[in-house]
This record gives structure tokens, C-alpha cells and sequence, in this order.
């Protein structure tokens, strides 16, 4: 993701939002006959239930114009649509397929969420409200900046503890690169006070995720097979670890896109997967709550973007959206008041954050939130 500067003008951003769509169809306008032609019924192998957008009640032609729009895209991987829980379009692109694990970048802070709820749930943790440092005894007694005393495993989930985000310097960076995570609680200074103002931070998500390893007893990625993955039949790859073997909370995780589909269906659905509670409804509503408003400048047609736990908020036209969102254009987009979930995965752009990376980022959002915008109310 891109560093944060001052909000934009409403008006500003919708000029840009208009340039940035011409860029997007390379100045070109579909079509009745193109957009009639676009291919994107999903494939009816695997557990989803498929159907068609216009027997969901979506308008054919705008969900042609959303893969028209993709196939113009230079590296998105998939794109899926699910309505009303059936899957009503699917297709990949590039060295994308209904198989492929795709690092799905910062959407694995939405599933470590997920596991600090279950953890919760489960009576490993005694609350979002405790004090993180009760979790690392080996640091506490070493903190100097009695602030951070006052850091709740809450303050990590909401990005709201005072630590700064770790593309604001070089010494951040290489810091969240060393993967010694435990030390950086007292190495890294806090730019704010704790619970007062929203700053993006991957060490918070590493934290969290170490906290639910120690309280569960087992690696996070082996936490999250028992309780999450294999309730939804998932089988994920590869989940990247830190210099001492736990797994990264802020990013890492490998799944495909029928996968990330799920987990966006869970959430959408209260925590409910098959008739069953696999994650409680009051920590589903919890996470995808507000916190903080404002956190990000306004990216397409998404604007007012806002914070949760691990999840982000925004409105798109008429539609208060919530989404996981991971660098490069991974996105799980959670569209309630449609009973709608949009999936796209991408290049990750793996340790790459530059104008570059970036630029091919927001066409995925931009992509995304269009067509969310242009969904009429039910």
C-alpha cells in the first residue's frame, strides 16, 4: 500500500477516478457486441454452488463490463463474483487458474483477526481488552516508555497502539525485515499515544499472531487448520514465518482465490459456513465494525475509508462495503446490503514498494470499486 498524505477533494478524486478509468480501458468504450462476447461463467468443478448474475438479480451486462474492464488489467490473477452465496462469475487471467495458491499479501491480517476471535472464543485468551505485553514477559520488564504498558491487544487489531508504520523510514523497514519481532516492542518507538489515532502497522498483526501461538500452544498456521481451514474445507500452501518460526501474522499466507471466496462468505454470512458457527457472529460484526474513520485517501470509487479489526471499511456508491486487502490488489470485498463478495488476486509485488507496484494496485481497486459503484440498491 501506498504511504497515506492528506485527504483528497471529493471533487479532485472524482476527476481522478474518471482519468484513472480511461487509463484502465486504454481509451476504449465496450461494445454491446464485445461485452455480449465476454466470457466469465465459473467453472461448476469444486464445492461451490454456480449459477448466473442475471438469476441472482445482477445486471449481465455490468459484470461483463467488470471482466472486460479485468482482461485490460497487466497483472491481475482472478477475479470471482458471488451472489447471494453461489458463485455467478469466475475467470483468470495471465499466469492465474482456479488452482493456483496466490501470497495473498496483507488479507492474512483478516484471517489472524479470525484467530484472535476463535482464541477468545476458545477461552485462550481472556479478552480483546487485555494488556498484549501480559503475553511477552521477556520484554515487559525491559519497556522504558511505560506507554506501551497501556497497548491492548484491541489497540493491535484496530492498528491504533502508537506504533508507526514501518514504510515511514529505512530503519522501520529493515526492522520488520529482521524478522526478530519481540525485541522491536521496546526498539521501535511509538509516534502516538495508544487508542488515539489510526497508523497502519505489520508488526501489530506479527504480534497478535505470536500472542495466539503462545496461548494455543501450536504454530498459527497449525491454530488456524483445526479451527478455521479445515471447518472450511480449505487447504492452504505455504505460510511464511519469522526468524524464530512463527508464522506472519501481517502477510505470507497462500491461498487461492475460490479459497479467499469462503473466508469472504464466512464473514458475510455472521460467521455461519454450512449451517455451522465457525467463527462467533458477535466478533464477525466486532471486526467489520468502524474504528477508525478516514484511515486511507479515497482509492477509485471506494472514499471515506475507514478501520476495523484487520479489515477496512469504505462506501462505493449507494453500498457501505468492508474489505481484506493486501498489497499488489489482493481483495476480499464484502458487499452486505447485496449479499455480494468480489475476490481478485494479483502480482504481489513481493518486497517490491514503489510507484510501480503501487500504480498496478490501484487499478485493481479502482476496478473493484467501479463496479461496486455502479450496483444498483435491492
Amino acid at each position: 500500500m501506498n504511504r497515506r498524505h492528506g485527504a483528497t477533494p471529493r471533487w479532485i478524486a472524482a476527476i481522478v477516478t474518471a482519468v484513472g478509468m480511461l487509463a484502465l480501458l486504454s481509451g476504449c468504450v465496450p461494445s454491446l457486441e464485445e461485452l455480449e462476447a465476454v466470457e466469465y461463467a465459473p467453472s461448476p468443478v469444486g464445492e461451490w454452488a454456480v449459477s448466473t448474475p442475471q438469476t441472482q438479480g445482477l445486471d449481465p451486462m455490468l459484470v461483463a463490463r467488470l471482466y472486460y474492464n479485468a482482461a485490460r488489467l497487466d497483472t491481475i490473477h482472478s477475479l470471482l463474483v458471488i451472489k447471494n452465496g453461489v458463485l455467478v462469475a469466475e475467470d483468470y487471467f495471465h499466469s492465474g487458474a482456479i488452482d493456483r495458491q496466490d501470497r495473498i499479501q496483507s488479507v492474512t491480517k483478516s484471517f489472524t483477526s479470525a484467530l484472535v476471535g476463535l482464541a477468545i472464543d476458545q477461552g485462550l485468551l481472556r479478552g480483546a481488552t487485555e494488556k498484549f505485553l501480559d503475553y511477552y514477559p521477556e520484554i515487559a520488564d525491559q519497556v522504558t516508555d511505560l506507554r506501551k504498558t497501556q497497548i491492548t491487544i484491541e489497540h493491535l487489531l484496530q492498528m491504533r497502539s502508537g506504533y508507526p508504520w514501518e514504510e515511514t523510514s529505512d530503519a522501520l523497514w529493515a526492522g520488520l525485515l529482521s524478522g526478530f519481532y519481540v525485541p522491536l516492542i521496546e526498539d521501535f518507538p511509538l509516534t502516538a499515544e495508544p487508542g488515539t489515532r489510526f497508523q497502519y502497522s505489520n508488526l501489530s498483526s506479527n504480534w497478535l499472531g505470536i500472542i495466539v501461538d503462545r496461548v494455543s500452544g501450536m504454530p498459527l498456521k497449525q491454530y488456524a487448520q483445526q479451527v478455521l481451514f479445515e471447518p472450511l474445507g480449505i487447504a492452504p500452501g505455504e505460510w511464511g514465518a519469522d526468524a524464530e518460526g512463527h508464522n506472519n501474522g501481517c502477510g505470507d499466507l497462500h491461498l487461492t482465490a475460490r479459497d479467499m471466496a469462503k473466508f469472504g462468505q464466512l464473514y458475510l454470512d455472521d460467521g455461519m459456513w454450512n449451517g455451522q458457527e465457525i467463527i462467533p457472529g458477535w466478533w464477525v460484526r466486532r471486526s467489520l465494525g468502524t474504528y477508525s474513520t478516514d484511515a486511507w485517501d479515497d482509492i477509485g470509487r471506494f472514499h471515506d475509508i475507514g478501520y476495523g479489526y484487520q479489515w477496512w471499511s469504505a462506501q462505493a456508491g449507494d453500498h457501505h462495503v468492508n474489505f481484506a486487502w493486501g498489497h499488489g490488489g489482493q481483495l476480499i470485498v464484502l458487499v452486505k446490503d447485496l449479499e455480494l463478495v468480489v475476490v481478485t488476486t494479483a502480482e504481489p509485488f513481493w518486497l517490491q514498494h514503489d510507484n510501480s507496484s503501487w500504480k498496478h494496485e490501484k487499478r485493481q481497486l479502482t476496478l473493484v470499486s467501479e463496479f461496486v459503484a455502479s450496483l444498483p440498491s435491492e
